[in-house]
């Protein structure tokens, strides 16, 4: 019977490594016994043996030790790991493994009688030493590999913070979109549009040609499109939805279809795609109505569609979050100065427009507290959220804008009141808006280094030059109010599109297989 032993380099080595502890064991052991027989012939005055005696030992015994502890080694499965030798029982097959090479080792000396005769001390120190060295190199090899292993399993949980090269921008013709698209394309980042564009590419004109830009007109409700436009993407933010309460009450299931929905799908199709980044625009409303300084962990309160849709879209994506895919939450103040699509729908460019169209600022009870932004700070907030370690914002929320921009409402008119001369603040009595929040914005400054570039200040007086060159002439033109445009001039065709697609999918007669594989 032909037995063929086969042997992997790996092992090879292991075999040279156990040979080599196991004969600094035998000699450690002839050494020591050696030192006790001398410090014992000193004591006693009696001639000690002399290491040539010892040394001549381990010359005729290495090379028979070293055999037989390879071959019970190896039959114990030290190289070839058997199931006993990876089982909890591992520490008790190594003693029984080196006790018994001992053994046959201290048998063979006995039998050869005058070949050589080895001390038993040195041979119990020897095979101490051996059980030592066995033990300790294969434990402590287990521990290091068990080290390696949970370092290995907690990075692999820790996202990645890879390069990031192209970006989905969705819903990104907008207020914000306008203002940040020109900013990525500026920093050298590949840029992905996906946008009905209800308002044309005026907002984006000034980047249209810009070779980095690709633009995706269509409905990011759309499976397939958010598909084909996830393919290549190294993260995605997500602007998209219907803004603004008034908005969002002209019709609730559309609201909650977009702005809910929606995300959800999107946020599946990026994780399915393997896009670790996922930038999510919320709002500062979700705090509705408190009288207390307001951060990330505060209790949330909404008033309204449009924040109730926003939690549950926040909640949507932090319970999708995992070491592939990494949501970051940016809730925004409430917005203003001009970007490619200004809207006079929001209070500081409202006010702003009818101090200097109507000489009235008009507002209801004045006393609410609102934190504000202006655009281009929610456009840098983004993009300082996109270059930041991906270790610093996974899974994080962050109130977007600064504590010095927390203002009442009546305190708003009177900075408009004095930079618009010859208006007058008029305070119109109790408002049924029952938001009221004063936000803090410490983390967001804190951990991504974020300040605003713009005050309040400022972004009235670019409205109001905006207004002095005849760059903007009416402010009540539906365009600049989502609410009006919705209502009045788009009314529900987003609706009844979808609804026609669906009638088109029913009365489609064309058989699936052939579908299927025309694709």
């Amino acid at each position: 019977m032909k037995i063929n032993i086969k042997i992997s380099k790996q092992s090879f080595m292991r075999i040279l490594v156990d040979i080599v502890m196991v004969n600094v064991a035998f000699l450690a052991g002839l050494i020591i016994r050696y030192l006790w027989a001398i410090g014992t012939a000193a004591q006693t005055g009696n001639p000690y043996e002399p290491f040539s005696n010892y040394y001549g030992v381990f010359l005729k015994g290495f090379g028979l030790l070293s055999l037989v502890c390879v071959l019970v080694f190896y039959t114990s499965g030290f190289y070839t790991f058997g199931k006993a030798y990876k089982s909890k029982f591992k520490l008790l097959i190594i003693i029984q493994a080196v006790s018994l090479s001992y053994l046959i080792f201290g048998a063979f000396e006995y039998f050869t009688g005058e070949f050589f005769e080895m001390p038993r001390a040195a041979f119990f120190l020897a095979w101490g030493f051996t059980l030592i060295l066995m033990t300790g190199s294969r434990l402590w090899s287990e521990f290091w590999k068990s080290m390696a292993k949970e370092e290995m399993d907690y990075l692999a949980k820790q996202p990645q913070n890879r390069l990031v090269n192209r970006v989905l921008v969705i819903g990104g013709a907008g207020y914000i979109g306008s203002a940040l698209i020109p900013k990525l394309l500026e920093k050298g980042y590949k840029v992905r549009l996906v946008d009905l564009l209800l308002f044309g590419t005026d907002p984006i004109e000034n980047v249209l040609a810009h070779p980095n830009l690709e633009i995706l007109k269509a409905d990011f409700r759309q499976i397939d499109i958010i598909v084909e436009a996830m393919r290549g993407v190294d993260a995605v933010i997500h602007l998209g939805a219907i803004v603004g309460d008034p908005a969002c009450a002209l019709d609730e299931e559309l609201t909650i279809e977009i702005n809910l929905m929606a995300t959800r799908m999107i946020a599946e199709v990026a994780k399915g795609h393997g896009v670790e980044r996922f930038i999510f625009a919320s709002t500062c409303s979700v705090y509705g109505a408190s009288n207390k300084i307001l951060d990330e962990s505060s209790d949330l309160n909404p008033v309204s569609l449009y924040a109730r849709s926003k939690i549950a879209s926040e909640r949507v994506l932090m319970q999708m979050a995992d070491s592939r895919f990494s949501p970051v939450i940016l809730r925004f103040s409430t917005i203003y100065g001009l970007s490619g699509r200004t809207r006079f729908d929001l209070v500081v460019n409202l006010l702003t427009a009818k101090a200097i169209t109507e000489g009235e600022i008009t507002v209801f009870g004045g006393n609410q507290w609102r934190p504000f932004v202006h655009v281009d700070d929610a456009a840098l907030a983004v993009y300082s959220i996109l270059r930041a370690p991906l270790s610093d914002v996974y899974g994080q929320t962050f109130n977007v804008g600064s504590d010095e921009q927390n203002y009442r409402i009546s305190e708003v008119g009177e900075l408009i009141r004095d930079i618009v001369h010859g208006s007058r603040l008029v305070n119109m009595g109790s408002d049924t808006d029952a938001r009221n929040y004063k936000v803090s914005f410490q983390k967001i400054r804190k951990e991504i280094g974020y300040l605003p570039n713009w005050s309040v200040e400022k972004g009235i007086k670019q409205v109001y030059e905006a207004f002095e060159s005849g760059k903007i002439k009416s402010y009540k033109d539906s365009r600049f109010s989502n609410v009006k445009f919705l209502s009045e001039e788009l009314g529900y065709l987003i609706t009844r599109r979808e609804k026609e697609w669906m009638k088109e999918l029913l009365s489609d007669t064309t058989p699936v297989q052939k579908v299927l594989v025309s694709r």
